[in-house]
């Protein structure tokens, strides 16, 4: 395991983190027969920080990952969030101490405003959450003031500019890199990098022929995207939510084998341009094509599309396309909604032939019974 200083905490910890937010599941409760083992095994393959947060796992993670600390508490970083953004002190402060307590420890060792973006820092994290954060800093119950963070590249770096946080968590990977210019600028101010979701939320933890043939040598996808990742000199760490033993196995492995090499990234990259190349030549998503008269969400749709057609992942895709009819709201329609008037055609500036693709993309985005 190589092991890493994060940012302005001066902690050092394992270049993998565990993400306790897929713990395995006992109906509404955690697992504690299967998840307090996967932990343990974490920890003795090298891992040195764990994450949780208030809500995650019903509600039952921090509890969980309490638990497992015993024995191993002086070896171990302590991260989880505080989601409150409102104006009650008393309010944040509970769930402070809730975490301590389900948590079992003095201190939280890193203690992150949970998903700020550019709005809740000038708008509570300014004003009066930070000063709450010092205080809790100067009584000893956390440790480092740290945030994970779901926004732009302008809005990281008015995150990282703002000098209040030690170390940042956000997402990154193989398939979405678009906050890289901002995870570069966090270094260049030496805030550490946690990034989550390094196998997209799961999506990179299916194997396909597109990606698998990726790299020589790696034939394991999310192997490939955890040592991309990792290939980040910027990064700090990959906190995989990991569910099941096998995922801990297998991560400790991929990270054993190091983050990939410059001739691997220099494939990867020429791969994933190709791919994005093929991917715009159905649709850039530059949404000239709407406001659709019947609604359909038209980008939405060859976004869904192209994960499947592109880049492989047809089950993810069919269930994504799935959910969305189920919790769709009335003004975003899927493909069947189409009534074929082809304004669409007259508006896209790649003269896609819009109407006949989105008759393809529906019907095989469909589960199949």
């Amino acid at each position: 395991m190589e092991y890493v200083i994060l940012g302005k905490t001066g902690l050092k910890v394992s270049r993998l983190g565990f993400g306790a937010m897929r713990l395995p599941m006992d109906g509404e409760r955690v697992d504690r027969k299967l998840a307090i083992p996967m932990i343990h095994r974490a920890f003795e393959g090298g891992v040195t920080y764990i994450d949780s947060a208030v809500g995650y796992c019903n509600s039952d993670s921090q509890r969980v990952v309490g638990e497992a600390l015993k024995g191993w508490r002086d070896k171990i970083v302590v991260s989880t969030k505080n989601h409150y953004y409102g104006e009650d002190r008393a309010e944040w402060r509970k769930n402070l101490e809730d975490s301590l307590e389900r948590l079992k420890v003095d201190c939280i060792d890193v203690y992150n405003t949970h998903g700020v973006n550019a709005g809740s820092l000038e708008d509570a994290v300014r004003p009066r959450i930070h000063g709450w954060l010092q205080e809790a800093r100067d009584e000893g119950l956390i440790g480092h003031i740290c945030t994970s963070f779901h926004d732009n590249n302008e809005a990281l770096r008015k995150v990282v500019d703002s000098a209040i946080y030690e170390s940042i968590t956000l997402q990154y990977n193989l398939l979405d890199r678009q906050l890289e210019d901002g995870i570069a600028y966090a270094r260049e101010k030496n805030v550490g990098i946690v990034v989550m979701g390094p196998v997209g939320g799961g999506r990179l933890g299916a194997e396909n022929e597109v990606l698998s043939a990726m790299v020589p040598g790696v034939a394991r996808i999310p192997e490939l995207a955890l040592r991309f990742v990792l290939a980040n000199s910027n990064v700090s760490m990959a906190l995989s939510g990991m569910s099941t033993m096998k995922q801990v196995e297998e991560n400790l492995v991929a990270v054993s084998k190091g983050p990939l090499g410059p001739d691997e990234m220099s494939i990867v990259f020429e791969q994933l341009e190709r791919l994005k190349k093929a991917s715009d030549l159905y649709c850039t998503g530059c949404n000239y094509c709407l406001p659709c008269p019947s609604k359909v969400n038209i980008s939405k749709v060859f976004s869904i599309y192209n994960q499947a057609r592109v880049y492989g992942f047809w089950d993810q895709a069919r269930k994504g396309y799935g959910k969305w009819r189920e919790d769709s709201p009335a003004e975003e329609r899927q493909a069947d909604e189409c009534s074929e008037c082809g304004e669409c055609e007259k508006k896209c500036p790649q003269h896609i032939l819009i109407r006949k693709q989105l008759k393809e993309a529906h019907a095989s985005l469909q589960i199949t019974k």
